[in-house]
C-alpha cells in the first residue's frame, strides 16, 4: 500500500524534533543579508538572523526554492509509487507554492500542492493534521478536504513594533511611518485570504494584547479551539503577556517560538504573529 508523504517549507516555523515526530519533509527558503546567502533554519537560525539584521542597513531579501529542489524531493519520495502532499506558505507573500506546482508538473510522482494562505504556526496547523491523517492511512481526497477546512477555520494576526522594515520594503511611505512612530502606533493586521490587511491601530503593548484577547474570545465562543500559536521576532513584550492571558483563560497547549527570518524580514524586530483555529 502506497504512503502519503507530507512536504512543507521553512516558514512553518518547525523545530527539528517536531519535524522528526511527524516525519515531515521541509524545503528551506533562502535569505540574502550582508552579501551572504543562507538557507533558512539550515545555515541561519532565527535569533542569529535578528542579530545580523540589527547591524545591516539594507533590507534582507528572501528567495523561494527553485522548482528543481522540489522536483528532486518529489522524485525521491515517489520512487516506490508513494504520493506527496505539499503544503506551503501563502502565495500572496512568496512564489514558493508556485515553485512547488511547477515541480509537480515535471515529476512522475503523484503530487498534490496546496496554498495554505498562511505562514508560521497557522501553516503548521494544516501540516500536522495532514501528517496525522496520512499516518492513519486516510486517502488523499479526505486529507485535502480536512486541510481546506482548517484553512477556513484559521485566523492569524500580525503586530509590528517598528515600521522601519515596512518602509524599506515599500509597503508604507516614510511620511506615514514617521507619523506612526511619533504617535507610537502599533498596527495590527490580519492575514485573510493570504494577504496582509490592516485591521486596527493601538498605542501600547497592553492595548495590543487586549485587542487580540477580545477578538480571540469572540471568535472562539462556543467552538472547540484546536490550536494556538505565537511566533515572534524578539517580540516578547507582547508575546509573553499574551501567552499568560491565554493560559489564565485555560489554554495551556500554546506553540510559541521565534519566527523564520523570511517573515521577520518583512515585519522587523519586535513583531509577533498570533494564530489559532477552531472546529
Amino acid at each position: 500500500m502506497s504512503k502519503i508523504h507530507i512536504v512543507t517549507d521553512s516558514t512553518a516555523d518547525l523545530k527539528p524534533e517536531v519535524i522528526e515526530k511527524y516525519n515531515l519533509h521541509v524545503v528551506p527558503l533562502s535569505i540574502q543579508i550582508g552579501g551572504q546567502t543562507y538557507l533558512d533554519r539550515v545555515d541561519l537560525e532565527p535569533k542569529a538572523f535578528l542579530d545580523l539584521m540589527k547591524n545591516t542597513p539594507e533590507l534582507p531579501k528572501s528567495s523561494q526554492p527553485a522548482p528543481g529542489v522540489f522536483k528532486e524531493l518529489y522524485d525521491r519520495l515517489g520512487q516506490n509509487g508513494d504520493q506527496v502532499l505539499s503544503i506551503h506558505m501563502t502565495g500572496g507573500m512568496s512564489g514558493t507554492v508556485e515553485s512547488a506546482r511547477t515541480a509537480a508538473e515535471l515529476t512522475d510522482t503523484d503530487v498534490t500542492v496546496i496554498d495554505s494562505r498562511y505562514i508560521s504556526h497557522a501553516l503548521a496547523f494544516q501540516v500536522f493534521e495532514a501528517a496525522d491523517m496520512a499516518k492513519q492511512g486516510k486517502p488523499m481526497e479526505e486529507i485535502v478536504a480536512r486541510v481546506h477546512q482548517i484553512r477556513e477555520n484559521s485566523k492569524l494576526y500580525v503586530v509590528v513594533d517598528t515600521l522601519d522594515n515596512l518602509v524599506k520594503g515599500g509597503r508604507i511611505g516614510k511620511g506615514r511611518a514617521m507619523l506612526g512612530s511619533f504617535l507610537k502606533i502599533k498596527p495590527i493586521a490580519s492575514l485573510d485570504g493570504g494577504e496582509y490587511t490592516p485591521v486596527a491601530k493601538v498605542r501600547s503593548y497592553k492595548q495590543v494584547v487586549q485587542y487580540l484577547m477580545d477578538d480571540f474570545k469572540e471568535r472562539t465562543a462556543g467552538k472547540l479551539v484546536k490550536g494556538i500559536g505565537i511566533a515572534h521576532a524578539d517580540g516578547l513584550s507582547i508575546a509573553d503577556p499574551l501567552k499568560k492571558q491565554l493560559q489564565e483563560a485555560g489554554y495551556t497547549d500554546i506553540r510559541m517560538d521565534f519566527t523564520t527570518p523570511v517573515i521577520s524580514t518583512h515585519t522587523g524586530i519586535g513583531a509577533i504573529g498570533f494564530m489559532f483555529y477552531t472546529d
